[in-house]
């Protein structure tokens, strides 16, 4: 338990750095296309490394897999010490309260970004209760089985990885609004598991998904990017993170309990309603629905092109 909370701690401290600091790896047009293949690279690597892994255990035990799996994450802390980015030299801090306090000055004075980590708590929950905690419960008792809950998780991995390919190419105007929206469509999941738990109408609807999360994905840290000035990006990130995520260890643990109150349907009727709602919070909030690329903005009349 000591090195889960030494672990998580360091994935929090992780994730707000490396997303500040890819901007500054590559120029401001081509961010979001970085970040797209960032997390398609992320995807692939988790459904390699789940096969390898599961392949390392059958031939050298568990053990040994260990090890290369730590080995692994020593070659990446060596791949980040030899990034070189162009920055200028820090000011002297004033202090860590100063520095939280401008962080989040920063991440409350838009509203479009406190409302989509406020309802991505909730959806989060509604997520991790129904999908994480019962889903494999539900597996072990239908036909499902295991291998078939397995096949559902490698379709989500590999939605993502096909919703990272399609934002390459694809950026709609209103690329935030879009990718709240298609977060509904995590709510297929519970749905499914409470009236038709089947392992194939499972697999595309988590592939389907993925698809949509990874777009959500994109469109929100690209966003982040491009509206956050650079020197607070990370402590917005962190701020971003600490919401989203806040509420999932209460879902993990408040799952059991609650279908013990309420019944498994019933209670996966409420993750689908809880990530329903989330989505609709955010797709109805005139801030996010105003948001648009700065590329996209309209020009002040005196500044709109002369007719040629």
């Amino acid at each position: 338990m000591v090195l889960a909370a030494v672990n998580g701690a360091s994935s929090s401290c992780y994730q707000p750095a490396v997303q500040a600091l890819l901007p500054q790896t590559v120029p401001a047009e081509s961010r979001r296309a970085a970040l797209a293949l960032s997390r398609i690279a992320s995807s692939s690597a988790m459904i390699v490394g789940a096969s390898l892994g599961g392949v390392l255990v059958a031939t050298i035990g568990p053990g040994w897999g260990l090890a290369v799996d730590a080995a692994s994450f020593a070659l990446a802390a060596a791949s980040f010490a030899l990034i070189r980015v162009q920055v200028a030299p820090p000011a002297p801090s004033p202090g860590l309260v100063h520095e939280l306090r401008i962080g989040w000055q920063e991440f409350t004075s838009r509203s479009w970004v406190w409302v989509i980590v406020v309802a991505f708590c909730f959806l989060n929950a509604g997520i991790t209760a129904s999908f994480t905690v019962l889903g494999p419960a539900v597996a072990d008792t239908t036909g499902i089985g295991r291998s078939g809950w397995g096949l559902v998780v490698a379709a989500g991995s590999l939605g993502a990885v096909a919703g990272g390919v399609l934002s390459l190419s694809w950026r709609p105007r209103r690329a935030i609004l879009v990718g709240c929206a298609l977060m509904g469509l995590t709510a297929s999941t519970p749905l499914l598991l409470a009236l038709a738990p089947y392992t194939w109408a499972l697999v595309v609807a988590n592939f389907v998904a993925g698809v949509g999360i990874e777009q959500a994905g994109v469109a929100w840290y690209s966003t982040l990017n491009e509206q956050i000035p650079e020197d607070r990006l990370a402590r917005v990130y962190a701020y971003d993170d600490l919401g989203s995520f806040l509420a999932l260890p209460l879902a993990q643990f408040a799952a059991g309990p609650a279908v013990l109150l309420l019944g498994l349907q019933a209670t996966l009727y409420a993750a689908a309603a809880l990530i329903l709602l989330a989505t609709l919070a955010m797709v109805a909030a005139p801030s996010v629905r105003a948001l648009v690329p700065k590329a996209a903005e309209p020009l002040p009349a005196s500044e709109d092109p002369v007719p040629g």
